[in-house]
């Protein structure tokens, strides 16, 4: 699965990220490289540190928000 080692990097370290919460952290293996204001700074980051190996920037948010997506349930049209 691509990103496994660094969201359980991110996964692992969470509790100590109480401090940044609301900040991104660019995470590449198990190395916690920085941590940024904007999303744009971490990425630039990234690529500059890491060219295009893989790598993660993502939000930290010490309760992660549930998103539901529904959609609308319509009765099949009947055809006559």
């Amino acid at each position: 699965m691509a990103l496994e080692k660094e969201l359980a990097t991110y996964r692992a370290k969470l509790p100590e990220f109480k401090q940044h919460e609301g900040k991104y952290v660019l995470i590449h293996g198990d190395q916690i490289a920085d941590f940024f204001s904007t999303y744009e700074d971490a990425i630039k980051a990234g690529y500059q540190q890491f060219g295009l190996e893989q790598f993660l920037v993502k939000k930290i948010a010490v309760s992660e928000p549930i998103f539901c997506f529904t959609r609308p349930i319509l009765p099949a049209r009947r055809s006559m």
